[in-house]
């Protein structure tokens, strides 16, 4: 799942660690939702969606897959 918590990081000027502190989370788990390598459950998604006041569906990006894959 794509998502652009990298972007929302940036335009309130927070570091990872500054994210993952006030979310409860390692600064790894932060960086590996940025790189698309961890999807967040879904109650640390809203807890994010929360944090920076806009819904989940404007930071992380459903794209459905083909079927067959």
């Amino acid at each position: 799942m794509k998502n652009r918590v990298k972007v929302f990081r940036a335009m309130h000027d927070l570091t990872q660690e500054q994210l993952a502190d006030t979310l409860g989370v390692t600064r790894q788990t932060i960086l590996a939702i940025e790189k698309g390598k961890y999807d967040p459950s879904l109650e640390l998604a809203f807890r994010m969606a929360r944090h920076f006041k806009v819904s989940i569906e404007e930071i992380f990006l459903w794209e459905e897959q083909a079927e067959g894959t």
